[in-house]
């Protein structure tokens, strides 16, 4: 049995509920760093896809990442807007519009959300960007789906890989983005995309029934 879109809204509602629980932490991390606006964009941006939500509920879970990419994309500045816009365009490509996900499908959708993330962004691994927070989650994802793991196996262990990811970043040295600019002194410093994007992966294992602190 895989995940329906009831899964994907409840997702994105929790997402909302974090960006805004999470609002001055990210915006402290992007002061550090960037240019402090990271944390206020993300949660103005949830709370975008919200209203969108309510206005035209979705029918499958493609539909619903398709309809939080444009909200994302129109209301979230700097990088943030076009680089998780195009993640969850990707991602609701690949899951096209079957109404029930799979681990495979889900698998597929976290590996287009994390190449669509690196096509725009131009980042690799250990940049020190949200990329090495997705990375280790779809290689966690890929893992589980050749195991055997369900849907929700699949999200847990992409969901904990990209929280172990987001503070792997920390000593990093940003080769990407705003934060490049300080070189040597971004170190020490955990990335501000890596971070919410953890929170969103998390959001997603959790509402697949993933109970929130239990892989950590």
């Amino acid at each position: 049995m895989g995940l329906g879109v009831e899964w994907a809204v409840q997702w994105l509602t929790l997402s909302a509920r974090l960006m805004s629980e999470h609002r001055e932490e990210l915006i402290a991390l992007d002061r550090a760093i960037g240019d402090s606006d990271h944390g206020e964009n993300m949660d103005r941006g949830f709370q975008a896809v919200m209203e969108k939500l309510a206005q035209t509920p979705p029918e499958t879970p493609g539909a619903a990442l398709k309809l939080a990419a444009m909200a994302l994309m129109s209301k979230v500045g700097g990088a943030a807007g076009p680089l998780y816009g195009t993640a969850y365009l990707r991602a609701a490509t690949a899951l096209g519009e079957s109404a029930d996900v799979d681990a495979a499908a889900l698998a597929g959708a976290l590996t287009a959300a994390r190449d669509g993330i690196v096509a725009r962004g131009k980042a690799e691994l250990g940049d020190k960007t949200m990329v090495d927070a997705w990375s280790p989650a779809v290689e966690a994802a890929d893992e589980v789906l050749v195991a055997g793991g369900d849907a929700v196996a699949v999200l847990a262990a992409a969901a904990e890989a990209a929280e172990v990811g987001a503070v792997t970043t920390d000593p990093l040295v940003a080769r990407k983005g705003r934060a490049s600019y300080l070189g040597e002194r971004s170190a020490g410093h955990r990335d501000p995309g890596a971070a919410s994007s953890a929170l969103l992966l998390r959001a997603a294992a959790t509402a697949a029934g993933f109970p929130e602190g239990a892989a950590e």
